[in-house]
C-alpha cells in the first residue's frame, strides 16, 4: 500500500482529484492517458468489477480499514491518499461520495458499429448535456435490459464525474459509443442506424407521432430509440428521416416529461420481449 496522509489539497499527486478539469480529464488529445473520477464505494465496485484499472485513490483515514479496505486490497499497488475529513471536505462535492474517490483510467473508445453488433434495442442520445440526465438515462438503460447507448459528440461524457455518480455505475455496465457524425448533418442519426439493421423511432410530438404503445414498436426486432436535448428536443431532419415518430401519452394537459423520465418509460415500454 503506497499510502500518503496529505495535508494539503494542493499536495503533489492529487491534482487529478481537485484542480484538473473534467475536460483536462478526459484528455482528448492523448485519449490513452485520460481518466474519470468514480465517487462512493459502491460506485467504484461497480467499475472494478467491469474491468476499470483504477489509478489512485483519495479517502478518508477511517475508510483504509472500513468501506474502502475490499476496495484497497482489489486494487493492487497504486497511491492512496488521506487526510482529516475537514480538509477533504473541503473538496468540491466531497461530501456526497461516502468519503471515498478513485481516480481510473478511460477505457478504449469503442464504435458504434461494435456496441451495436448484436443489440436488438439501442438509445441514441442527441445532444443532451445535463450531466444528471445522462447519468439517470444509463441507470434505466441498465436497469431496464437496453444494449447499447449512442450519443452525439455535442453530448455530456457519460464519464463525466457527477453521470457517473447518478448512474450509480451503470455507465460501466451498458456499452456506448460516440457517433461522430456531425449533428449537423440532416439524416447522420438515421442513415448511421439504418446501415446497421436498425429501424429508428425518435421521441417527438408531431402530429403524425405514433403512440408508444403501438404494437408495431414492440414488434420491431431491431430498434433504435433516438432522444433530443432537454430543451429544443430533436432536430425536425432527425424526426423527419425517422421510420416512426413517438409520444408518450400524457394526461391533465402535460406536455411532455423530462428527458431522463421519459427514457425510463421508453425503455419499459420497448423493452425486448
Amino acid at each position: 500500500m503506497k499510502l500518503s496522509i496529505i495535508t494539503s489539497l494542493t499536495a503533489p499527486g492529487v491534482e487529478m482529484f481537485t484542480t484538473l478539469t473534467e475536460a483536462q480529464l478526459r484528455n482528448r488529445l492523448e485519449p490513452e492517458k485520460g481518466v474519470f473520477i468514480a465517487e462512493s464505494p459502491k460506485v467504484i465496485r461497480v467499475a472494478l468489477n467491469a474491468g476499470y484499472e483504477p489509478l489512485a485513490l483519495l479517502c478518508e483515514r477511517r475508510h483504509i480499514e472500513g468501506d474502502a479496505a475490499d476496495i484497497i486490497a482489489r486494487a493492487g499497488d497504486i497511491p492512496i491518499y488521506t487526510g482529516e475529513r475537514e480538509l477533504l471536505a473541503a473538496l468540491t462535492g466531497y461530501t456526497l461520495t461516502r468519503g471515498v474517490l478513485c481516480a481510473m483510467r478511460r477505457p478504449q473508445a469503442k464504435g458504434v458499429d461494435e456496441v451495436c453488433r448484436d443489440a436488438r434495442r439501442v438509445v441514441v442520445i442527441d445532444g443532451v448535456v445535463d450531466t444528471t440526465n445522462i447519468g439517470a438515462i444509463f441507470r434505466s438503460a441498465a436497469a431496464l435490459g437496453f444494449d447499447a447507448v449512442v450519443l452525439t459528440t455535442n453530448s455530456c461524457d457519460p464519464l463525466n464525474r457527477r453521470a457517473v455518480r447518478v448512474s450509480m455505475g451503470s455507465v460501466f455496465l451498458v456499452p456506448w459509443a460516440w457517433m461522430e457524425t456531425p449533428a449537423t448533418e440532416a439524416t447522420g442519426i438515421t442513415d448511421c442506424m439504418h446501415v446497421l439493421g436498425f429501424k429508428t423511432a425518435a421521441m417527438a410530438l408531431t402530429d403524425n407521432s405514433v403512440s408508444l404503445d403501438d404494437p408495431r414498436l414492440a414488434a420491431e426486432p431491431r430498434l433504435a430509440l433516438i432522444m433530443g436535448t432537454e430543451g429544443d428536443g430533436l432536430p425536425h431532419s432527425t424526426i423527419a428521416a425517422a421510420d416512426y415518430v413517438v409520444r408518450i401519452p400524457m394526461a391533465h394537459g402535460v406536455d411532455s416529461l423530462n428527458v431522463a423520465a421519459a427514457s425510463a418509460v421508453a425503455f419499459w415500454e420497448l423493452r425486448k420481449r
